[in-house]
């Protein structure tokens, strides 16, 4: 996992500020291109081989320059598949470059890749900027009229783009309607993202930069599943992320999703599981926060894994409160940020260098209750869908007064850039609705705080359930399949096919989020409370800045926190 930067101009300041700024994304080494109309830089994060075979920005065969960050989880079939390339490292970077020299963009369709990278083609000036098909990596660009700049995180752009300190208002409209900034913009003003699965062409000779592709997975072919073809693609899945010579790492949450992740992760390679505990775990008639917790623990015995536990507290949450929101660069409606980075902490304090994870599991599987909510509904159009999207994912979304743009303009916009009219299916309409959640919660959400707490300790965060390969298996399994006939139905995929293998008491849980139980923990540890007191009245001014005496408390927090501590301006 690395850092990728570039200016249109020749600027090796700019480019060698911009590494620094970003140094934890590859500590092994870095390095700049600069030539009369661009500039390039990287920092390296070594996974596949030793730092001097890896070092970027890299020179294809064709004398093109290239600056990648992220995995080709298929590398060694491509390797077999192309005979004419001759590799002379194991980095997947050089197959990357000589694959975009011999196919162009095209490439892109055969690798089963988390990445962004820059591809500059010198000799006719045209700079392509990709973003793998689910949005793992992030890559934020900026349009300047006679220049782009890009990188991998935001804060290098700051001080380059005007007014980026001005909160851009289509990103809060977003946020307010349903805790996810889903659109093109981002929260600084002027400031974009590339989307997922998207790549842009920027013509340097007319300046204009244009969508080329979009490749994202659709699925929808209302296939049936057996469950000795899903335990097989699965297990060849796991296998594959596992490559490179980096110790790696396992959130086992107790959950279903990272159970089998470990379950056949620890066929190949002797791993760390790292398991979340709260402390003091809140009395609540609704949720046990350490269920998961003790699922882990009994799993984690029996396979006689090593495993660690990180403890959350409500003082260590306090501890880690402000630099979880710097890290996270941009607002993000969820009270667990604190936890999120100091689970990284722990697994970079354990020598951890890759990290696997079950983030899209439910988005693929049929995980939330809410699916089945859909029925209730008139949903006949994809816009309905995206409406409902939009309305319906919160009980509680933070609902900002005074925004900007309407709901319908919201919605116009995301159809146009994030949700393309493929994702719809009127035959699954579920499976249409799991796309949304695909394109917009995982990207903007699960991958993107990984990616930057992963990254802020120069960790390099994988998820196997977003694998294209897996994407297009499960999506071409239709929605009434993913489902069991009984209350106890989500995950059916899961539950039938490891019936036999795990232990009744994971198979037949009852699902319950990983939260930080932070109202919980005031309402009934108060005395234990008193530092994030502390930071609320120093952010909110003293309280004239009001924040929601309920669960909505610590978003409103981070808010006004990221506000105050990035000084934006509304």
């Amino acid at each position: 996992m690395c850092g990728i930067y570039g200016i249109t101009k020749k600027n090796l300041d700019w480019i060698e500020n911009y590494i620094n700024l970003c140094a934890h994304r590859g500590p092994d080494a870095n390095n700049t291109y600069i030539d009369d109309d661009i500039s390039l830089g990287h920092n390296l994060l070594s996974i596949t081989d030793t730092p001097n075979n890896g070092i970027q920005p890299w020179k294809s065969p064709k004398g093109n320059i290239l600056v990648y960050n992220g995995e080709i989880f298929n590398y060694f079939e491509l390797c077999k598949k192309h005979q004419n390339f001759k590799p002379k490292t194991n980095c997947d970077t050089e197959l990357l470059a000589w694959g975009l020299d011999e196919y162009g963009i095209d490439f892109i369709e055969e690798i089963d890749s988390m990445h962004a990278f820059a591809f500059w083609q010198k000799e006719n000036k045209k700079l392509f900027l990709s973003r793998d098909h689910a949005g793992i990596k992030p890559l934020y660009y900026s349009n300047l009229g006679s220049f782009i700049a890009f990188g991998s995180e935001a804060k290098g752009l700051l001080e380059t783009i005007p007014y980026a300190r001005t909160i851009d208002q289509l990103a809060l409209s977003s946020w307010s309607y349903c805790g996810l900034n889903v659109t093109r913009n981002s929260f600084f003003k002027g400031i974009n993202k590339v989307m997922p699965g998207e790549t842009l062409l920027y013509n340097l000779t007319n300046k204009k930069i244009t969508s080329v592709k979009k490749n994202i997975v659709i699925g929808g072919n209302s296939k049936n599943f057996l469950p000795e073809q899903f335990i097989e693609i699965f297990d060849k899945t796991i296998k594959n992320f596992l490559i490179g010579t980096r110790e790696i790492g396992i959130f086992l949450s107790g959950g279903l999703d990272s159970t089998i992740i470990t379950h056949h992760a620890t066929k190949y390679r002797n791993l760390k599981v790292f398991t979340s505990k709260i402390v003091p775990s809140p009395d609540d008639p609704f949720e046990d926060f350490n269920s998961d917790y003790l699922e882990a623990k009994s799993f984690s015995k029996k396979y006689n894994l090593k495993q660690i536990i990180v403890q959350h507290t409500p003082e260590i949450y306090s501890d880690y409160w402000y630099s979880s929101v710097l890290a996270l660069e941009e607002p993000l409606y969820n009270p667990s940020i604190p936890m999120y980075e100091q689970a990284n902490k722990m697994m970079k304090d354990n020598g951890i260098v890759v990290s696997l994870s079950g983030d899209m599991g439910d988005e693929l599987l049929y995980g939330y209750p809410s699916y089945d909510r859909l029925d209730n509904f008139q949903i006949k159009t994809h816009r309905d869908c995206i409406k409902f999207w939009l309305n319906e994912r919160l009980s509680q979304p933070p609902n900002i007064k005074g925004v900007k743009f309407t709901r319908d303009e919201i919605i116009d916009s995301l159809m146009e850039s994030v949700f393309p009219d493929s994702l719809w299916d009127k035959d699954d309409i579920v499976s249409s609705y799991m796309r949304l959640d695909q394109q917009g919660l995982c990207p903007e959400d699960f991958f993107r705080r990984n990616d930057r707490f992963g990254m802020k300790y120069s960790i390099e965060g994988r998820f196997p359930f977003a694998s294209k390969v897996l994407m297009n298996y499960l999506m071409n399994i239709h929605s009434k399949f993913k489902r069991g006939k009984n209350e106890n139905g989500l995950k059916f995929i899961i539950k039938n096919s490891y019936k036999n293998i795990l232990s009744n008491s994971i198979i037949n849980k009852t699902k319950t989020g990983w939260t930080a139980p932070i109202h919980e923990w005031k309402r009934q540890f108060n005395d234990r409370c008193s530092k994030i007191y502390e930071i609320a009245n120093n952010v909110t001014l003293n309280n004239k800045l009001v924040i929601p005496n309920d669960k909505r408390w610590a978003p409103f927090l981070h808010f006004y926190s990221w506000i105050y501590l990035n000084k934006m301006k509304l």
